[in-house]
């Protein structure tokens, strides 16, 4: 087994290159989705974070509203406070699927898709990513096509009036300047430079997996 992480800032275009691997044949695990899945009524990460945060982040339903939450959140300047709560219970999430397909799939190509490999620090352990992954990979782009890409998810195929655009763009500059820089790290990592040209994306996503079914054959069984 190989297990991948796939990192990069808001609007990088990491979630494309999953997508591309998952295409190819990797087993791609988000962890937005399993945040995400995690933050329903039931769960313990769902508990803790109605206890801390309040009843202004909860729907009429008892679900948690995650945009009010991450609003709330970095107005208030609690975003570590959050991810405090959520990326342990993420993380534990991960090695607990990764090791039953150790042993279901002992030759499968696993990729984690987070934007916070690099910011998630373990109890004695500064660089956890180190043993968590056998290779790491990051997702770049010029920052205003981040903020672009960031736009045009938010809008959702609404058209945006000067307000609505302008509200959403200081959003998305405030979620980068809250971001750990990932570029810091790329030592660590092989970059993919993902500049809008989709057909340079998908060469290069075929270079890497053909790297990564070479590093998989070569790799000892666990």
């Amino acid at each position: 087994m190989l297990r991948v992480g796939l990192t990069g800032d808001l609007g990088s275009g990491k979630s494309t290159v999953a997508r591309m691997l998952a295409a190819r044949g990797a087993i791609v695990f988000s962890s937005d989705e399993m945040g995400r899945a995690l933050m329903q009524p039931g769960n313990d990460v769902y508990a803790d974070i109605a206890k801390r945060f309040g009843n202004s982040v909860l729907t009429e339903s008892g679900g948690l509203n995650r945009n009010e939450l991450s609003k709330l959140a970095f107005a208030q300047g609690r975003v570590d406070e959050l991810n405090d709560i959520v990326h342990p219970a993420v993380i534990a999430e991960q090695k607990r699927r990764i090791a039953e397909l150790a042993t279901t799939q002992p030759h499968s190509i696993v990729v984690v898709e987070s934007a916070l490999i690099f910011s998630t620090k373990e109890p004695g352990d500064n660089t956890p990513w180190r043993k968590r992954f056998d290779k790491i990979f990051l997702v770049t782009a010029p920052e205003t096509l981040k903020i672009s890409r960031f736009i045009q998810r938010m809008a959702a195929g609404r058209a945006l009036d000067m307000g609505e655009r302008a509200l959403l763009e200081r959003d998305a500059r405030n979620r980068l300047a809250l971001q750990t820089p990932n570029d810091r790290y790329a030592a660590e990592c092989t970059v993919i430079r993902n500049d809008g040209f989709m057909a340079d994306l998908e060469r290069h996503v075929d270079q890497i997996w053909a790297e990564l079914k070479a590093m998989e054959a070569a790799t000892p069984p666990n």
